[in-house]
């Protein structure tokens, strides 16, 4: 009788650990979701005022048209991509194409003290940084997932459910390098 007790006593343990386990799981697997759901609202963001920057700063520089033909295309690929990992290559794209539109409006004085286009830089400037934190919130949240899978017992109870390890959202080598604005 007590033996049955034991196994009984065992087998409810391991029964309510992996209930508890799974549901931990789900749980961090949909706050990596609603990471990467903030993540695409904010790029979303960008790209929006991305038309309005260029549409600016094209009044000025009317003999750049292979540099809006670039961000256009920048921006199309980064409201085309659909994986976590296209999505980091678009966006890395894009900061490219955005660095070298600044770049240019830099030469064109007027245009840098045109209200539109001063009030249009800061509140990408303000987009950047939200985006910048919810890559770092996304990827922490991966983190915590991925650990969480990956240690023992509870890597056997996730590779039962499927569970696969999340991608972080990465910067390229060249949004690695330090960045230099002079106006």
């Amino acid at each position: 009788m007590n033996i049955y007790l034991i196994i009984a006593g065992t087998v409810g343990i391991i029964l309510i650990y992996t209930l508890f386990l799974y549901n931990s799981l789900q749980a961090a697997r949909l706050k990596i979701k609603e990471a990467l759901s903030h993540i695409d609202v904010l790029l979303k963001r960008r790209a929006d005022l991305i038309p309005n920057l260029v549409e600016t700063v094209k009044g000025y520089a009317k003999h750049e048209k292979q540099l809006f033909e670039n961000v256009t295309k920048a921006r199309s690929g980064l409201m085309n991509a659909k994986t976590t990992h296209a999505k980091a290559e678009a966006n890395n794209m894009l900061t490219e194409t955005l660095k070298t539109l600044f770049a240019v409006a830099e030469n064109y004085p007027q245009l840098r003290a045109n209200e539109n286009f001063s009030k249009l830089q800061d509140e990408l400037s303000d987009t950047e940084n939200k985006i910048s934190y919810s890559r770092q919130f996304y990827n922490s949240t991966v983190l915590d997932y991925n650990t969480k899978i990956a240690l023992f017992p509870n890597s056997i109870i996730a590779s039962l459910f499927k569970f696969i390890p999340a991608e972080f959202f990465e910067a390229d080598e060249e949004e690695r390098k330090n960045v230099k604005v002079s106006f």
